[in-house]
This record gives structure tokens, C-alpha cells and sequence, in this order.
């Protein structure tokens, strides 16, 4: 299967598609980054929302509706936090969970689209060619249980961000 990869610098909370996904904590709490971002556009709601929802588990992906933002759903993950003390490969693992609980949720509501922040890059500390490297295998692991996935949008913010994806994809 060739893989439906696409790499974009732009505002993730700008995108027009089915889900994008939120680069949340485990306590779905308003944060910053993306999470500020998706929130500010999305509108209360979304916050409201959330404040109802048990916190998210590790590798764990929730979907909730996408309120004002142009995408019709929100699938919010929490990746694991690089510089607290741990295992190294029990964290790839958990990075990886994400990506693929996003696809596995997108794919059981039939989604054809869904965008991805950097993530773990930002606040979590992950080191930006890493996490892009895991980014990428995991969604080629996961796209083959999700068919209706036509489009997998890696939303980079910057120019820098993007480069270890075009690296990836090359």
C-alpha cells in the first residue's frame, strides 16, 4: 500500500479535515501549543467537554466533536514526556501508541482524513528527527487496520519541524 503521507507547514487548527489530532496532557486540561491552539479555535465547548471526560491513559486516543474548527472531529492523545525519568523504550512505545490509537479511532468512525502536530516535541521534550522517525513507521503500521484513511497529514509549524519528515517520506 502506498502510503497517503503529506507533509504541511500550517496552523493545525486551520485544516480542513476529518480529525486532527490534539497534542493533549493526560488530564485533557487546557494547555498550550497545539492544545491551546485547537482549543481557542474549537471554542468552550470543547473545554467543557473535556472537563467531563476520565483522563486519557497511556497510548490511549479520545475522539470528541470538532465544535468550530473546520475539521469535523478532535482525537486527543497525550505522548509520553521524553525528559521525565523512565525506560527509553517503554516511551517509543507509548509514542507510537498514539499515533496508532489516532488511525484505529479515525478508521472505526470511517474517517478518510486526519492531521498530526509534532508530537511530543514541544513541552514533552522529544527530540524532533526521533519522534518523526516513530511518527511515521507507526502510522505505516497502522494505516493497513484503518482502510478508509486516504489522507495523513503531518502538520508541521515550522519549516524545521517538516525537514525530519521530508527525510522520513524520501
Amino acid at each position: 500500500m502506498a502510503a497517503p503521507f503529506e507533509i504541511l507547514i500550517a496552523r493545525i487548527e486551520t485544516l480542513d479535515v476529518d480529525a486532527v489530532v490534539n497534542a493533549a496532557n493526560k488530564e485533557l486540561m487546557p494547555g498550550t501549543g497545539v492544545d491551546g491552539a485547537i482549543r481557542a479555535a474549537a471554542g468552550a465547548e470543547l473545554t467543557h467537554l473535556t472537563n467531563t471526560l476520565a483522563p486519557l491513559e497511556d497510548g490511549e486516543a479520545r475522539l470528541t466533536p470538532g465544535f468550530n474548527l473546520s475539521a469535523r472531529h478532535i482525537i486527543h492523545t497525550a505522548a509520553p514526556i521524553w525528559t521525565t525519568p523512565g525506560e527509553k523504550g517503554t516511551k517509543v512505545a507509548g509514542l507510537a501508541a498514539c499515533y496508532q490509537a489516532c488511525i484505529a479511532a479515525a478508521g472505526k468512525e470511517s474517517l478518510t482524513s486526519i492531521a498530526f502536530p509534532c508530537l511530543g516535541t514541544g513541552n514533552f521534550g522529544w527530540p524532533r528527527d526521533f519522534a518523526c522517525a516513530i511518527a511515521v513507521a507507526a502510522c505505516e503500521e497502522a494505516l493497513p487496520q484503518a482502510p478508509s484513511i486516504t489522507r495523513v497529514v503531518f502538520c508541521c509549524f515550522t519549516e524545521a519541524d517538516a525537514t525530519p519528515y521530508r527525510a522520513a517520506l524520501a
